[in-house]
């Protein structure tokens, strides 16, 4: 999937660094504390992206989200489009949180004892998980039914 075929190619002239800010803002807004912010890229793979931590609720969250590559080149518009889009995620998942509280608005990016998301785990992982991230007894036992 290359960024020109994904929402908010294109669509403003905004920083990636304002819109980080209008993110951290959202949070805040929630009764939030941003931790840590910012851009990443890896030398070895030329991934990039934004990454936003947070703790809201009792909880710790972190964010990081990828700039797409552009077919044309255009890495500028693609990092734009990856911070838009992140803020948009933040926002929408804000309001959410005042409906069903922040752990199930922001489940995805919910830092496990291990130091990763709930969304870098594999799903039979994180059921193995469960218990320890909501407390009490297994759902279904360890390689069972």
């Amino acid at each position: 999937m290359y960024a020109e075929d994904v929402n908010y190619w294109q669509s403003g002239k905004s920083s990636p660094d304002s819109w980080l800010e209008k993110a951290k803002k959202e949070i805040r807004a929630v009764g939030g504390t941003v931790v840590g912010s910012g851009s990443f890229s890896e030398d070895i793979t030329g991934r990039a992206g934004f990454m936003l931590a947070f703790n809201l609720e009792g909880e710790h969250f972190t964010i990081k989200w990828p700039v797409l590559q552009s077919k044309r080149g255009n890495h500028q518009a693609a990092q734009r489009q990856a911070a838009t889009a992140l803020y948009h995620e933040v926002k929408a998942a804000c309001v959410k949180a005042k409906f069903l509280g922040a752990r199930s608005a922001f489940f995805a990016y919910l830092m496990l004892p291990d130091g990763r998301t709930a969304s870098e785990v594999s799903s039979s992982k994180l059921v193995e998980m469960l218990p320890g991230i909501i407390g009490g007894q297994p759902l279904i036992e360890a390689g069972g039914q």
